[in-house]
């Protein structure tokens, strides 16, 4: 009789040292050294100024973690990790995020057994620096989402995008510059909404009006009368059930006949036996308490506001997002 592999256990075990290798790995540079040339264990260690049995160990664990390749005799990036962690700009550049986990979410998480015993978040104190590396951390994996969704949604079909309640004016951005004729309402209120025409005063910004609006108690303003693109980015998680009907009743009443819902979010459907979703609904858990929901449900709440369901799509590293269409 074959023994059970254990593999999967040991996997899942190691998975703090893992993502304490690639945290230090970033903090060090070793992409942002390896993207000017393929390195030896002993010039990787002379460019970080690091011993040379400490930047084998990192290098070794990115090769297999698949972060780094091997070839003879010299370490170089990924693909991936030459896009996202090495400071060229050709991504987003997520060694901010990677801060932000090491930093503030990892020693977090040394409280998660708490956590899910009374099913409420541990007090996450983000004064001062940790507010900072937060909110810098969170908009660069924003940014990657919006990036990504642009590549698997085709935004050219449509002329007039409502984005509520989101977080970051990044979609919209990345979907008005495949789009010429695309115009935009981002609606939010208090510190979402001055950090996002902050963020798209930095550019891309020019066809998107900001509203200042509470998407539970205000009417949904925007310089279109209906839209036929409607997104929930990064919404659905921050309120309850109750809330999230209302607000996708709101959407409706927003939408022409026939127009799209883009609802993004990390979902909960063990059938499809995604990893990332059920990690961040604990993130989530023991940061602040927010929810992320089973779709199921979620469709439910579609389906009674005037939503229905078409498909959804699994963005690469990054939340799902469902697609509905206005009935």
């Amino acid at each position: 009789m074959t023994p059970a592999n254990p593999g999967p256990i040991l996997h899942a075990a190691t998975g703090f040292m893992a993502a304490k290798q690639l945290f230090t790995a970033s903090e060090h540079g070793l992409f942002a050294a390896l993207a000017e040339r393929p390195l030896n264990s002993g010039e990787l260690a002379e460019e970080l100024d690091l011993p040379e049995r400490s930047a084998r160990i990192l290098a070794d664990a990115m090769v297999g973690l698949r972060l780094v390749e091997w070839a003879d005799g010299r370490y170089r990036n990924s693909a991936a990790a030459d896009v996202y962690l090495s400071g060229r700009g050709e991504g987003p550049d997520l060694r901010r995020f990677l801060t932000f986990w090491d930093r503030l979410s990892f020693p977090h998480w040394q409280s998660y057994a708490g956590a899910v015993r009374t099913a409420a978040p541990v007090p996450f104190d983000l004064s001062g620096e940790a507010g900072e590396v937060f909110l810098d951390g969170v908009q660069a994996y924003n940014s990657l989402h919006a990036m990504l969704l642009a590549e698997h949604y085709d935004f050219g079909v449509h002329r007039r995008m409502l984005d509520l309640a989101g977080l970051t004016p990044a979609f919209l951005i990345e979907a008005a510059a495949r789009n010429p004729a695309l115009c935009g309402s981002f609606v939010a209120t208090g510190d979402l909404l001055e950090a996002a025409r902050k963020a798209a005063s930095r550019g891309g910004g020019e066809r998107i009006e900001f509203h200042d609006a509470d998407v539970l108690t205000d009417p949904i303003p925007g310089g279109c009368d209906l839209y036929d693109l409607v997104l929930l980015e990064h919404v659905v998680h921050r309120y309850d059930a109750e809330q999230n009907r209302l607000i996708l009743a709101k959407a409706r009443r927003a939408a022409e006949t026939g127009a799209r819902l883009l609802l993004l979010d990390f979902l909960l459907d063990p059938a499809e036996g995604r990893r990332l979703d059920p990690l961040f609904a604990g993130e989530y858990l023991v940061v602040d308490g927010t929810v992320v929901y089973p779709e199921s449900e979620v469709r439910d709440w579609l389906a009674a506001t005037g939503w229905s369901w078409l498909e959804t799509r699994a963005l690469p590293g990054s939340p799902r997002v469902m697609i509905a269409e206005a009935a």
